[in-house]
C-alpha cells in the first residue's frame, strides 16, 4: 500500500469519525433546545385516562394539583376539574401516563413540570376576580367562560367591568357581578372577569 493510499483511507475514517460527533451535537441542541421551551398546563383541556389516585382539593386552585404531581415520582400528568356545584370540590387526578389533550372547558391539565397557565387573550381574565364596585349580582347557568355575565355587562350602561364566580366556590350555583367602576385584578382560581368600558 502506498503512502498516498494509506492517507486516503484514513481521511476517510477521519471524515467519519468527524461526521458522528457532528450530528451527535445536533441531537444534543435539539434535545437542550426542546428542555430550555416551557412546558405549559393549559385551561380548557383534559387528559383522559392513565389515573392511579385523586384527591379534592378545597381552595378549588389547579396550582394545587400541579404542584403535587410534582412532588410524586410516579405522576407524569395531572389533570384538575373545576366543582360543578356547591356540594362538589374540585377534584385532581394524577396519571402515570402522559394522555393525549382534550378540549374540556370542565378542565385544566399539564404534564409534569408545567406551570398553570390559563388563557390571557382577549377581553376574557381566566383565575382573575375583580373585588368590589358590584352593583348589581345574580345567578347564571354554569358555563366555561363566563359568557352570560360578559353579555349582561356589555348589555348594561351602567356596567364598566364583570366577575363570573364559577359555581361551588360561593354557593350551589355560578353568580355573575356587574361592576359600576373597574377594581384591581386578583389572582384567583374561582373567577372569571373582563372590563367592558
Amino acid at each position: 500500500m502506498s503512502p498516498g493510499a494509506g492517507f486516503r483511507g484514513n481521511t476517510k475514517a477521519g471524515r467519519a469519525r468527524m461526521r458522528l460527533p457532528v450530528s451527535l451535537w445536533g441531537v444534543l441542541v435539539l434535545i437542550a433546545l426542546v428542555a430550555v421551551a416551557p412546558a405549559r398546563a393549559q385551561t380548557g383541556y383534559d387528559r383522559r385516562g392513565g389515573d392511579y389516585t385523586r384527591f379534592q382539593i378545597r381552595n378549588g386552585d389547579p396550582a394545587v394539583c400541579a404542584g403535587r404531581c410534582e412532588r410524586d415520582a410516579r405522576c407524569r400528568a395531572w389533570s384538575f376539574s373545576y366543582p360543578r356545584t356547591a356540594f362538589a370540590l374540585a377534584t385532581c387526578w394524577l396519571k402515570n401516563k402522559v394522555p393525549p389533550r382534550v378540549a374540556d372547558k370542565c378542565c385544566v391539565s399539564g404534564v409534569r413540570g408545567a406551570a398553570v397557565i390559563a388563557p390571557r387573550k382577549g377581553p376574557v381574565e381566566f383565575s382573575i376576580d375583580r373585588f368590589g364596585g358590584d352593583y348589581r349580582n345574580f345567578d347564571t347557568a354554569p358555563e366555561a367562560a363566563g359568557a352570560a355575565c360578559q353579555t349582561a355587562c356589555e348589555a348594561d350602561n351602567r356596567c364598566r367591568a364583570w366577575t363570573y364566580v364559577r359555581p361551588g366556590y360561593i354557593g350551589a350555583s355560578a353568580r355573575c357581578y356587574l361592576k359600576s367602576k373597574i377594581t384591581r385584578p386578583r389572582h384567583k382560581p374561582c373567577c372569571i372577569s373582563g372590563v367592558v368600558r
